[in-house]
């Protein structure tokens, strides 16, 4: 195989694209295949820094090593990452290179990124056997199809296969396949080569008439049905799509009997970024994450982090109305910890000095650190590497907020005053000595009887999620098929399904 590629498209955004394309390139390369990921334009408050010091979407990253591969910029050239529900800074290449409403993005500027996307696209399969590429939302937004550089428009151009992705556990996906089938252009049409049923339950005998019937009315075949696969922590793309009431990210492990649970407690901040920061923490045995908007919801917890924001000032605002600035103050003042990472840093710091991202000048902060911020023009993106608690921690940064540290005891970039710990870097905490050894610290503070557990390991945990992933597809999908159309591109004689056609 050379050059081999298929794009993976849903019926609605969340059908499963991203865990499904993550789930090909594991069961790729486990059979030998050199493969990478892909995804033309992808919108996302979740990011990652590559080694290079690109800056691409965290989804991307995660597919990345589902297929064994460094991440690169090659794989999410466009990254759109809002800052409201009409703007979104635009990365282009790992760099910010501007920030554009959705009109302003839709009425032109997209089209100017499809020549850069697409040249990706070609090195990738120049490089690689095959390359997976996700879609983004649906292919039959047809508002937007003339402006589009992530699904039909990028596999036609590139003459991709395209697989639909629909998720059977919302209902009406027989619906959804028909539908988004049948309001494609004929050209487009003849790339779509058929559908992957997504998180079914029960008995697959009982799905298969409608199968049956769904290939009757499209001529095309189901690829396989996945079924509904609990206790898969993958990275999602997006915070604004975190539903808070009842979001829990518990340990599936019990802690050792006579030892206590610890609760950590999330601010669900308005455009919330890299909230995947805390999943290493519901890793843990014994600890439960729970994401919060409420004042009161903060009375029990042992730990309470402040994550990272698109949005710092705003963040700080939300925090102030909603009184939880005032719970986060009194905690301080009782000696019980919080934890600020990067724009929930900035939230703790004394003052913020911002003309760049909200444009509101100097603000005053939460001051539970001694910590000043300027944000800059130029955006921080960086891998660092250094010491805490006595332990080795690798992390990334990505921020426009310069942090001016003033006193306290310095903890990675940041510091630490009392029970109050904040830094800029995220993805510290998948570090597993220093993991622990921050553990250990704030069940002292709190006063809990919690050990961590001295073997778990973060990247194993996500190494045997990823496998899933690759056995999900393994297991219940036609892969011969699924490989043919890789290796080949789209059937032939596909046909066209006209709208009302039943």
């Amino acid at each position: 195989m050379s050059g081999g590629g298929l794009l993976v498209a849903g019926t609605t955004s969340d059908a499963g694209k991203s865990v499904v394309t993550a789930g090909i390139c594991r069961w790729l390369v486990r059979r030998g295949v050199k493969v990478a990921p892909f995804k033309g334009q992808n919108m996302s408050l979740n990011s990652f820094v590559t080694r290079e010091g690109a800056e691409i979407g965290r989804a991307q990253a995660m597919q990345a090593q589902a297929a064994r591969v460094e991440p690169t910029a090659l794989m999410n050239p466009v990254l759109l990452k809002p800052g409201s529900d009409r703007s979104s800074q635009v990365v282009l290449m790992g760099r910010p290179v501007g920030e554009l409403s959705a009109r302003g993005y839709h009425g032109g500027r997209q089209r100017e990124l499809f020549e850069p996307v697409l040249a990706c696209l070609e090195e990738l399969r120049g490089t690689y056997d095959a390359v997976i590429c996700e879609g983004a939302g649906s292919p039959a937004e047809i508002n937007l199809r003339r402006t589009d550089i992530v699904n039909m428009g990028i596999a036609r151009a590139a003459r991709l296969p395209v697989l639909v992705v629909g998720d059977i556990d919302r209902g009406g996906v027989f619906a959804q396949f028909f539908g988004t089938t049948a309001l494609l252009a004929p050209e487009d049409q003849a790339l779509v080569a058929g559908y992957l049923v997504n998180k079914f339950r029960g008995d697959v005998t009982l799905l298969e008439p409608g199968l049956d019937m769904l290939h009757g009315l499209t001529g095309r075949r189901t690829f396989g049905v996945l079924p509904y696969a609990h206790g898969l922590g993958i990275d999602e793309e997006d915070g604004l799509r975190v539903s808070l009431r009842g979001a829990v990210r518990e340990s599936v492990v019990a802690p050792p009997v006579g030892e206590d649970v610890l609760r950590v407690a999330v601010c669900a901040v308005p455009l919330m970024s890299n909230f995947t920061d805390v999943d290493a923490l519901a890793a843990e045995p014994g600890v439960v994450v729970r994401f919060v908007d409420r004042a009161e919801e903060l009375a029990d917890a042992d730990l309470v982090v402040v994550p990272g924001t698109r949005g710092t000032v705003r963040a700080l605002a939300w925090l102030r109305e909603r009184g939880l600035a005032d719970a986060l103050v009194r905690r301080a003042a009782e000696g019980r910890p919080v934890l600020g990472i990067c724009g929930g840093f900035q939230v703790l710091s004394e003052r913020i000095e911002d003309e760049v991202e909200s444009k509101a000048g100097a603000v005053d902060a939460l001051g539970l650190l001694p910590v000043r911020v300027r944000f800059a023009h130029d955006k921080t993106l960086a891998r660092p590497v250094g010491e805490a608690l006595g332990e080795r921690v690798e992390g990334y940064e990505i921020h426009h907020g310069v942090a001016e540290v003033l006193g306290g005891e310095a903890f990675l970039d940041g510091c630490r005053v009392g029970s109050v710990w904040g830094t800029h870097w995220h993805g510290s905490l998948e570090s597993d000595g220093f993991r622990r050894a921050f553990l250990r610290r704030i069940a002292a503070q709190a006063g809990r009887r919690f050990v961590p557990a001295p073997d778990t390991s973060f990247g194993a945990l996500r190494e045997e999620q990823l496998d899933r992933l690759g056995d999900l597809i393994e297991e219940h999908a036609d892969t011969d098929a699924l490989l043919r159309l890789i290796e080949q591109g789209p059937p032939d004689g596909l046909p066209f399904v006209p709208p009302g056609a039943p």
